[in-house]
């Protein structure tokens, strides 16, 4: 029939219908981040997108020049580096212990590590909060024995528990050990073991095949593994709300929320600006860590 279409057109038809949908998709996704760059550019932002009419950096200087600004993205690069380096040092050293090992425990342990991940955070609120409420006071009488008074609460601004960089740090570092220990043991279990037999073979000491020969095949699995984590612990808001009341330790997403909380009026421009400087350092860490990723996710090491 000549009306028919043919296989070649239908499939044409249907490939156009289907480009043009993700596009629109795409479109909607856009628009608001579009909306927020702009907006952080402009003289007079409000909650509508248009074009500025006159573009100024006066909304990130006022992040830190009328704003803590500093001190927040200061807090959140300490807290969240810190936490992403335990989570890569114990991911590596716990992924190689699980993929070399052949105990039956390995299995279940393995369950019940990754059933931490499963668990809604706010049901671990609670008790996580009274255990951490007991270690902080346990700390705090040692901190007062050993410190004058004056220095008490910058003491234990550091080590404390609860409103300390200690205890934020481990309660992000440890939501985040499961996924990295199941990442690491999965790409350990493709690195074959002759790497390490030849490297014994050639004389070299358990230092020389950690330094010269395991972190150099773990590192694809430790980038992948640090990404997730960083990404992760650097959005998070529900933890440092919790656990941080000072305003000395404020992070970037609790300034945020301070900022649209704001009782007067919303500087749309500050929240803006600001939330451009919130997504840069997962942007950035996704840029240089993605080669990683790929490598982690399609086979690990070959050959």
């Amino acid at each position: 029939m000549s009306g028919a279409q043919k296989p070649g057109q239908e499939s044409r038809s249907m490939s156009a219908a289907v480009y043009g949908i993700m596009a629109l998709i795409s479109l909607y996704c856009i628009v608001p981040f579009f909306w927020v760059f702009l907006a952080s550019f402009d003289k007079e932002p409000d909650q509508f997108l248009r074009w500025p009419d006159e573009f100024t950096l006066d909304n990130y200087i006022n992040i830190f020049a009328q704003d803590n600004g500093a001190l927040w993205i200061f807090n959140s690069f300490v807290i969240v580096g810190s936490a992403t380096l335990i989570v890569v040092i114990l991911a590596g050293i716990g992924g190689y212990a699980l993929s070399r090992s052949t105990g039956w425990w390995k299995r279940p342990f393995l369950y019940t590590i990754i059933l931490v991940r499963v668990v809604p955070p706010t049901a671990l609120i609670v008790p996580l909060y009274t255990v951490l409420l007991e270690a902080n006071a346990m700390i705090s009488s040692m901190v007062r024995a050993v410190v004058p008074s004056e220095h008490v609460r910058s003491t234990m601004h550091i080590v404390g528990f609860i409103d300390g960089y200690l205890g934020i740090t481990l309660v992000l570092a440890a939501t985040q050990l499961p996924l990295a220990l199941w990442i690491m043991k999965t790409f350990f279990d493709t690195v074959p073991n002759d790497y390490e037999e030849a490297a014994i073979m050639d004389g070299a000491t358990m230092g020389q095949r950690i330094r010269k020969v395991l972190i150099p095949l773990a590192l694809p699995g430790l980038g992948a593994a640090g990404l997730f984590a960083f990404i992760v612990a650097w959005g998070d808001f529900l933890m440092p709300l919790i656990f941080l009341s000072s305003n000395e330790l404020q992070t970037l997403p609790l300034g945020l929320f301070r900022a649209y909380m704001r009782v007067n009026q919303l500087d749309y421009g500050f929240m803006t600006a600001l939330a451009i400087i919130y997504t840069l350092p997962a942007v950035i860490a996704f840029g240089f860590a993605r080669k990683f990723l790929v490598r982690t996710f399609s086979g690990g090491v070959k050959g």
